[in-house]
């Protein structure tokens, strides 16, 4: 998300989009498509990408800066090693999937700015072509279904907490929580809906009504507007639950 001040600095878009495949393996560049490479994959009877199918806009290079997860599925799992180019010593850097210190949400890449992601290599694994359209069209409906595709947003505006609630009363009023509990995963959306937040609108940014993670931008939203309601739901949810939401939209010119 860009400041409403706007941002003094170069801004690089990483236009890298060869997509190799190498027998069980895909070597990317960065800016290539996330939905693109799951349908190569598919095509070619690769597992172990279907998750990623109709993230719309999204890249290798910023999921792996933000190791990008749906379904249970992280894209480190699938990493052998990243390229990448260092801005301090202006060369070429490997890294392998342990140097990239992956993490929730989080990479070697993300700590380190000088560190621009160029090229990957993925290990995927062979499977029946039917199993993977299948599973790929189960994953599509479920974005389909549950989350406001027909409007402009940053995506997911807050980590899923990896957290448990011991709080009995808590428990006792959101029984969905002891089946959270038991995944260690909250999800971010059921935590500021069960706020009361679902539909809050602030200026032209509104919480999505149809999946509460999400912030719309209604028509010309400012900046401010959707931090705003960020804010509003982190108070809210530490409140009501004890939990601090971790923003998974980065800031530029704040």
């Amino acid at each position: 998300m860009v400041s409403d001040k706007g941002f003094k600095g170069l801004v690089i878009k990483i236009a890298l989009l060869d997509i190799k495949l190498q027998g069980d393996k895909a070597i990317v560049g960065a800016g290539a498509s996330l939905t693109k490479l799951s349908y190569l994959l598919s095509e070619n009877g690769l597992s172990g990408f279907e998750w990623a199918a109709g993230i719309p806009g999204g890249t290798i290079g910023g999921a792996i800066y933000g190791n990008a997860q749906a379904f249970g599925a992280k894209i480190c799992d699938t990493i052998e090693s990243v390229e990448a180019f260092d801005l301090k010593t202006m060369a070429l850097r490997f890294f392998t999937k342990e140097q990239c210190q992956f993490s929730l949400k989080n990479s070697i890449f993300k700590k380190n700015k000088n560190l621009a992601i160029v090229s990957a290599v993925l290990n995927f694994r062979k499977e029946d072509k039917t199993i993977i359209k299948n599973k790929m069209e189960e994953f599509l409906n479920y974005r389909k279904n549950n989350h406001p595709m027909n409007l402009p947003s940053a995506g997911s505006t807050f980590i899923n907490p990896e957290k448990k609630i011991r709080n009995k009363k808590l428990l006792e009023k959101f029984p969905e929580l002891k089946a959270y509990n038991k995944k260690g995963v909250i999800p971010a959306g059921y935590l500021i809906s069960k706020s009361g937040l679902s539909g809050r609108r602030i200026g032209n940014a509104q919480i999505s009504e149809k999946h509460c993670n999400f912030i719309l931008n209604l028509g010309g939203a400012k900046a401010e507007d959707v931090l705003s309601l960020m804010n509003l739901a982190r108070k809210k949810v530490k409140n009501n639950f004890g939990i601090s939401l971790e923003t998974e939209v980065q800031f530029v010119g704040f």
